[in-house]
């Protein structure tokens, strides 16, 4: 069975521009597209006349628009949609898990309410097994949705990122477009010295030359599985964060990492992809990994 790409809507024009966006990937993937949306009746313990009928009509409504404006757009498109009568975190993630990525709008309103800094999307991109894409709608200063490269962050040794990677890889092959590999380093606290890491590092020439080093070494296996993706390679010192948004004026995805490791307290998406996904102006894909 093919896997599909999910798009879960709520009505907001975000979250039609995540459908648009996610209709274009199934459409370079070959997959269908699947539209879900979130809707659970819960009374209330209010005095007023509530009416789980016209409720229920209503998150059908939202649905219908959905998979009209896609189907208008993209009508050799194979589209499935569903309500889905359970709460959004629950469904997003049930979704995400048979899907080849989930696709989001990035801000919205009823289930999707403060998407970047509400406890909804933050718990759907902490807990996913798949990658989630978070799509805001058309921004004057953004890039074209069409154009552009493809951003990825690359961290930590060769196997920390051959998910991140490979992902950014197969987008930037299906689109046919360049791909800018950004790793950002700092200068190491003096309690990280040590002669074994001192050593690696005149090895390499220098802080600088070493992290050069470390991201050549991390693409070169991807390079070779995908010849004809041409590779910036983009080192600089700074924050991850910052480095990574200011690569992206001509960017029309961002990739970054999300390590599986559970928090103590609550969930966590990491600096980085919190600061991506805050700032970013294009879609922000999140890749979870080991």
């Amino acid at each position: 069975m093919t896997s599909a790409i999910t798009v879960g809507v709520d009505g907001s024009a975000e979250s039609l521009a995540a459908a648009d966006w996610a209709a274009r990937e199934a459409e370079l993937r070959g997959v269908p597209l699947r539209i879900v949306h979130a809707w659970l009746w819960q009374p209330l313990d209010v005095p007023v006349v509530q009416d789980r009928q016209a409720q229920a009509e209503s998150a059908h409504a939202v649905l219908r628009e959905a998979a009209t404006h896609v189907g208008g757009r993209h009508p050799a498109l194979t589209v499935t949609a569903e309500v889905v009568e359970d709460t959004a975190v629950a469904t997003l993630l049930k979704e995400a898990e048979a899907s080849e990525m989930l696709v989001l709008g990035s801000r919205g309103h009823g289930a999707f309410v403060g998407f970047l800094l509400g406890s909804y999307g933050q718990q759907v991109i902490a807990a996913a097994k798949r990658p989630v894409v978070s799509v805001r709608a058309r921004d004057r200063q953004a890039p074209p949705a069409e154009s552009g490269e493809i951003v990825v962050g690359q961290q930590g040794a060769p196997q920390d990122s051959d998910a991140v990677l490979g992902f950014a890889f197969e987008e930037a092959a299906a689109r046919g477009v360049a791909l800018r590999a950004v790793r950002a380093w700092a200068l190491p606290p003096v309690y990280a010295y040590s002669p074994g890491s001192m050593r690696l590092v005149d090895e390499a020439g220098g802080l600088e030359p070493f992290e050069k080093k470390a991201l050549a070494q991390a693409l070169a296996p991807w390079r070779t599985r995908f010849p004809d993706v041409p590779v910036i390679e983009h080192v600089e010192i700074g924050s991850a964060g910052q480095v990574l948004l200011s690569t992206l004026s001509h960017a029309q995805l961002l990739v970054v990492g999300r390590r599986t490791r559970s928090a103590p307290v609550g969930t966590r998406i990491g600096s980085v992809a919190h600061a991506a996904l805050h700032h970013a102006r294009c879609p922000v894909a999140v890749v979870p990994h080991d």
